[in-house]
């Protein structure tokens, strides 16, 4: 269908020229200010990839627990640790340092920085507790326990699942009918999963 092909403009005028359709209103002031024309990719996408990517990639693996799962916490106004890192490290390179000793720098700064947040969330803890409120959220929350709750809740979750209800409730009814066989009684006995 080589009709379809092309932007608006050239459909319209072939349509209009073929007879298949009135000029429309807007169609002269359209050929007098055609719409732009933006080039079009060949189907390969490149990457973005940003100087300091290397380095925040060494400094996720360094520290894993920075890392952002979350893509609604990602924000342009505040960047991620990892990134900071990154333009640290490049920014220490452009003065003449080499790039070990900008990573270690970066990585000192880093750590200090953390420690930093981590007294003065001890001190808010401290301020809190004496004042009978409920502690703030922590700055730097511990990657285990990130995992560990992760764990529980897809525990928590397997039950609640409907192909797994299916087939705990068809479990429960081919123990039933095999209890009622052997005994001929209710077999309702056992802590069964109920709907």
């Amino acid at each position: 269908m080589s009709w379809m092909k092309g932007d608006l403009l050239s459909k319209t005028r072939r349509l209009v020229g073929g007879l298949a359709t009135r000029e429309p209103v807007w169609l002269k002031a359209m050929e007098a200010s055609p719409p732009p024309v933006f080039p079009r990719s060949n189907g390969k996408i490149q990457r973005i990839v940003l100087p300091e990517d290397p380095y925040v990639r060494k400094f996720a693996n360094k520290h894993p627990g920075t890392k952002i799962d979350d893509p609604a916490k990602i924000s342009a106004f505040v960047p991620d640790q990892a990134r900071v890192y990154g333009c640290r490290v490049l920014e220490l390179k452009e003065h003449g340092i080499s790039e070990d000793d900008a990573m270690s720098v970066a990585n000192m700064e880093y750590l200090s920085e953390r420690k930093e947040m981590k007294k003065a969330y001890k001190r808010l803890k401290e301020l809190a507790k004496m004042q009978d409120k409920d502690p703030p959220p922590k700055p730097y929350p511990s990657a285990k326990k990130g995992l560990i709750t992760q764990s529980k809740k897809s525990a928590k979750d397997r039950f609640q699942t409907p192909s797994v209800r299916r087939l705990v409730n068809q479990l429960k009814t081919e123990k039933d009918v095999l209890l009622q066989d052997r005994t001929g009684g209710s077999a309702n006995q056992d802590n069964w999963i109920d709907e």
